[in-house]
């Protein structure tokens, strides 16, 4: 039996897409925290079961029967270490034999500051006794192309990255990884640095985006605190403009850069590149 928690999250739910191609759907168990949110999951023949982070009880609940889980990390900045701990000390009580979890690129020594939360679960894992395997996902494309519509409008990318490199893959690269693990014969405390085979800079991004647009689009660098007051004007939470803007002066750093082509290895086919990503969110 497979658990994947924040199954109604857009990782999760692609992750059982790319799982239903590897296991027979009732094999997998989609844990959520509301069940009307997980409806569709339920019509590919998934099990579904409620299970809140807040929870502990309900977790115990869910995790009953489960082999390998794919621990997806919460996405209450501040509160994921407490959460993670309650699913990590279920999964010792109802005896998982694996415990795969999603962390952050080179979590050890990132210095973006969302990693100190992924620093303290992996530890927390680590000190479980627990077979696992840390799947450090890089960025996502989608990260990006989400604002393509604001950079149209404005005619600009904004940020604060300058020209550090970025490797980048799509969220579906990254689920297809995660439901390759989960399904494998992985050795015990692998650690999976995962990150797009190719990488570019805000500027690059802005170029391509220009070019297959047709419109000029330029990159603007702004200083940290002006990128995080701008997204405070566009309306974003004090908590995802700090993230924003925390991880792209951390991007100009190289945190959000890898060259190990882990990701490729395990997917067996390149990553997904920044052309066919700008495409698909200009359709």
């Amino acid at each position: 039996m497979f658990v994947i928690t924040g199954a109604t999250g857009q990782l999760g739910r692609l992750v059982i897409q790319s799982l239903r191609k590897m296991v027979p759907a009732d094999s997998i168990i989609a844990a959520v925290r509301d069940l009307e949110k997980a409806e569709d999951l339920a019509a590919m023949g998934v099990q579904v079961r409620q299970a809140d982070y807040n929870q502990p009880a309900s977790l115990y609940a869910a995790l009953q029967g489960a082999d390998r889980v794919l621990l997806i990390s919460s996405s209450e900045i501040g509160q994921r270490v407490r959460q993670h701990q309650a699913v990590i000390d279920t999964t010792r009580q109802v005896g998982v034999k694996l415990l795969a979890y999603t962390s952050v690129l080179h979590a050890d020594t990132s210095v973006l500051a969302l990693a100190d939360e992924h620093r303290q679960t992996e530890a927390a894992i680590r000190a479980s006794g627990l077979t696992f395997a840390l799947l450090r996902n890089g960025w996502y494309t989608e990260n990006y192309t989400a604002g393509i519509p604001t950079a149209l409008s404005l005619g600009a990318v904004y940020g604060c990255a300058g020209d550090g490199p970025i490797a980048s893959a799509a969220r579906a690269d990254y689920a297809e990884a995660a439901a390759i693990v989960l399904t494998g014969e992985s050795p015990a405390g692998e650690v999976y640095e995962l990150a797009g085979d190719a990488s570019y800079t805000l500027s690059d991004f802005a170029a391509e985006l220009s070019r297959q647009s047709g419109k000029p689009i330029n990159y603007i660098n702004l200083p940290e605190a002006d990128y995080k007051s701008a997204l405070l004007g566009a309306g974003l939470s004090e908590v995802l403009a700090d993230l924003l803007a925390n991880s792209d002066q951390g991007a100009s750093q190289g945190a959000l850069f890898d060259a190990g082509r882990q990701l490729s290895k395990l997917l067996g086919r390149p990553t997904s590149s920044l052309e066919t990503a700008v495409q698909a969110a200009l359709l």
